[in-house]
């Protein structure tokens, strides 16, 4: 495909998803309250709709569903009206009477990747509480000129002695601890207690070979300084956003698999504006929102939608065109008991303080 034709297909798909927006414009101003992650804050994906709408998006981060789930409680009804959420932990909200069913009629769901819609998480009762909106994967991101690439197939490069001292560990225990269990045949939906003396065997391989257990912006910086040539817990949300400084930096959905990753998007049951909130929802989903969402200043990540009017570039680097391959092998995040979870939250503590 022409630049120049991919130029007049991303021009029309602004035209339309501006479009789009604007026919609400006429509605009239509302203030929307929305509890966000990073990646929604970015200028870049808030001002186009409240351009076209005069609809004023006022955010708050948080981290964790937890913490999202505590601003609540901290709230009065009515305070917020969107929540971004974890797909898998949209059944808290809707436990706790937070969420108000979404009107599937009025969303774009065929466009969206059937393996990330996720069902059994975010619809009950026959009614929706959450869409997802963007996706990804905890797996293995390094930098293709310092390693051998073939070697990042296989999460047998989780334990590999060649890579001693050169790697870097995503520091939360679930994703990693699933990608442990992939690397010894295990499903991370069936995981017992009685997998646990495996799980450290392969935990504590991979913290001999270690340079630094670390969080997310230290984890992007030790692979773009080159501190570390390999991240465990990595992928697209780390590399992309900086893989035009530096075009080395990739990511890869070993032949065991990676852990799949996906936020959603959900209404309050008590927001004031639930037809500013759905707008929103909308634009968020548009071809546009998806292309502006998937490539934020905070995190890159999978647009949920099939239909994101994203560049040619920025599909090569999000590996767009892989994603049904790469699905094929995604397993979600390991979701035990809460007996179960401290007990793993206690495996990834021993982890991180061998010596």
């Amino acid at each position: 495909m022409t630049n120049a034709r991919i130029s007049r297909r991303l021009l029309g798909a602004s035209v339309a998803a501006l479009a789009f927006m604007a026919s609400y414009a006429a509605a009239g101003a509302a203030d929307l309250n929305a509890l966000v992650w990073c990646d929604h804050s970015d200028p870049n994906l808030l001002k186009p709709f409240e351009d076209a709408t005069g609809i004023k998006v006022n955010v708050k981060e948080f981290e964790g569903t937890g913490a999202g789930l505590a601003i609540v409680e901290q709230s009065q009804p009515g305070d917020w009206d969107v929540m971004v959420v974890d797909t898998v932990d949209v059944r808290r909200g809707v436990e706790r009477g937070l969420f108000e069913p979404l009107p599937e009629d009025q969303l774009p769901i065929a466009d969206i990747f059937p393996e990330v819609l996720m069902d059994q998480h975010s619809r009950f009762d026959g009614k929706r509480y959450g869409i997802t909106e963007k996706f990804g994967y905890n797996t293995i991101s390094f930098n293709k000129a310092k390693v051998n690439p073939a070697d990042m197939q296989s999460l047998a490069v989780l334990g590999n002695d060649a890579y001693k001292g050169r790697v870097a560990i995503y520091d939360y225990y679930l994703p990693v601890i699933g990608l442990a269990a992939m690397a010894i045949g295990k499903k991370t939906a069936d995981l017992t207690e009685a997998d646990l003396p495996a799980l450290k065997e392969v935990l504590l391989k991979m913290k001999a070979n270690a340079k630094a257990v670390t969080d997310v912006v230290a984890s992007q910086t030790a692979l773009a300084t080159g501190e570390a040539d390999v991240l465990i817990g990595g992928g697209e949300w780390v590399t992309a956003g900086i893989a035009r400084e530096n075009p080395d930096l990739d990511f890869s959905i070993p032949e065991e698999g990676a852990v799949l990753w996906s936020q959603s998007l959900a209404m309050f049951k008590d927001s004031r504006n639930k037809d500013a909130a759905l707008k929103f929802i909308q634009y968020i989903l548009s071809p546009e929102g998806q292309a502006r969402l998937a490539t934020s200043s905070c995190y890159w990540g999978m647009p949920a939608s099939k239909q994101a009017a994203l560049s040619a570039d920025q599909k090569k680097i999000l590996r767009f065109d892989e994603q049904p391959a790469f699905l094929a092998r995604a397993q979600g995040y390991p979701a035990p008991s809460e007996e179960l979870d401290k007990k793993m939250q206690d495996l990834w503590t021993e982890m991180i303080q061998a010596q």
